[in-house]
């Protein structure tokens, strides 16, 4: 089944390999050759760009500024885009996305997790913009210039955006990148929503489940649930273990377990607040979807729990479709 990933990190996989391209990496979860063969329509290649000094994760001596972070998986986006062009394609809004489709190739969508290298400044959402960057996951775990992150702490989780945030967000919209509250604290959750009801414009949770399932502070309650089902949005569901189940030492994923996040999204949001973002290549735990060729098994199951073969396209492709045509 054709379908879109809204989020993964082999862009920075990529980068701890010492490769060029992500057309062929050995050990991660994807890379271009394997979603050729999964039945893949678009996958969200995120920047991830982390403010803590931690080389180790893109197998540095030493921590790059965000800026050369930015430009080395930029460059292996880029790289990949030429090395993978008769069946991988960029694409920045839905007009493509289809053009790409009929022409029997997977729509490339580029991203950023975490806005600090925005630094306060609207300018840097359009050179952003222009480097072709589509979605901003507002926040990672630490504090920025858009807001606050999710936190264990309630005080912590109630801190919501910055004025500057607001702003941002809103010209965001304008601009057509596509908000992401994935990461992001309530009360930054709740001002997204409030902006996002202003310009009648969709957000997402690219990559986060049902808090009432599993008590991460990454996943959705039930009244956001219904907050960004009722804006038109989508949550991308995470394939990470401490995100799926209700004990945070259990790190298996299931695929089962999946199917049960869907079905409270379906229950509390409807069938169109839902979809799919992997978190592939930046989670870890044991996996029944081990890499991208297995995202029939998701399917599968969740056809044996009863979803018609129109709800799981929905789920598949259709409501991350709409998303991106009305916001890009």
């Amino acid at each position: 089944m054709n379908y879109i990933d809204m989020h993964c990190d082999t862009l920075a996989e990529a980068l701890v390999r010492k490769s060029s391209t992500a057309e062929r990496l050995e050990g991660t979860m994807i890379d271009a050759a394997r979603l050729k063969e999964s039945g893949a329509a678009a996958q969200f290649f995120a920047m991830f760009l982390p403010q803590r000094n931690e080389p180790g994760w893109f197998g540095c001596q030493k921590m790059p500024e965000a800026e050369e972070l930015m430009e080395k998986m930029y460059r292996v986006f880029q790289n990949t885009m030429q090395a993978c062009s008769s069946y991988l394609a960029p694409a920045h809004n839905f007009a493509e996305l289809e053009h790409n489709r009929t022409a029997g190739k997977i729509s490339a969508f580029l991203t950023i997790e975490n806005g600090d290298p925005v630094r306060g400044k609207m300018e840097n959402l359009k050179r952003f913009y222009d480097m072709g960057v589509r979605l901003i996951t507002l926040t990672w775990n630490d504090a920025n210039c858009f807001g606050y992150p999710h936190s264990e702490q309630a005080e912590e989780m109630k801190q919501g955006l910055t004025d500057f945030g607001k702003e941002a967000v809103s010209y965001m919209q304008e601009l057509g990148i596509l908000v992401d509250v994935s990461h992001l604290s309530d009360g930054g959750f709740y001002d997204v929503a409030e902006r996002a009801r202003r310009a009648a414009k969709p957000f997402v949770a690219s990559h986060s489940n049902c808090r009432a399932l599993s008590p991460a502070t990454r996943n959705l309650t039930d009244e956001m649930i219904r907050i960004l089902a009722d804006c038109g949005g989508v949550a991308g569901i995470n394939f990470a273990p401490e995100f799926l189940n209700a004990d945070a030492t259990d790190q298996f994923s299931r695929v089962e377990r999946m199917c049960d996040h869907v079905l409270h999204f379906m229950d509390k949001g409807g069938v169109e607040c839902v979809g799919i973002g992997t978190d592939f290549d930046g989670i870890s735990g044991e996996f029944e979807i081990s890499d991208c060729t297995k995202m029939e098994l998701l399917f599968d199951a969740l056809h044996r729990r009863g979803l018609s073969g129109d709800a799981l396209e929905k789920i598949a492709y259709g409501n991350v479709a709409r998303v991106i045509r009305d916001t890009m």
